[in-house]
């Protein structure tokens, strides 16, 4: 029949998701996040995409809204959800461009400046928790790997 779907070759891998390293990435990546936000939601008010926008306009004022979508690696419509979040709650403010009247920077509040000086410690908190089952030398082998994965994943295509 036409419509019946092919057989796989009995000579095709499958796909074992414990062992497959970008699925692997994704859930220990959705795991630490969510861990972690809890204590942001709790006691700041704020989802994933809020914080880590706060997070790069702490550390880079004034930014446009594509900007933190790369810096971030959040698809628009997430980074304009937090965005519109965080204006409405006061932490972020909008404003124009110096250079060019099209584009809008985006900035934290002194609300989100200091929202944010709290997050900080807390955060760096939480990563050295999570970082406390590797050694040393697990840490630093574990920062060259990533770096390099990062730079691989770019030869993936645009999004990565």
């Amino acid at each position: 029949m036409p419509n019946e779907p092919k057989p796989r070759p009995a000579t095709a891998p499958g796909l074992d998701l414990d062992g497959f390293v970008p699925y692997r990435l994704s859930v220990l990546s959705n795991r630490v996040s969510g861990a972690i936000a809890r204590h942001y939601s709790e006691e700041f008010g704020l989802t994933i995409p809020e914080w880590r926008v706060m997070a790069v306009l702490g550390g880079t004022s004034e930014l446009a809204a594509r900007e933190v979508a790369n810096r971030t690696a959040m698809d628009k419509v997430q980074v304009s959800r937090a965005v519109a979040g965080l204006m409405r709650a006061g932490r972020v403010a909008r404003g124009g461009d110096a250079h060019d009247g099209r584009v809008t920077r985006l900035s934290l509040t002194p609300q989100g400046r200091a929202i944010y000086d709290r997050i900080v410690p807390l955060a760096l908190h939480l990563e050295e928790l999570f970082l406390s089952a590797l050694s040393a030398e697990e840490r630093r082998v574990f920062d060259r790997l990533m770096t390099k994965l990062a730079r691989q994943a770019r030869l993936l295509g645009p999004d990565a």
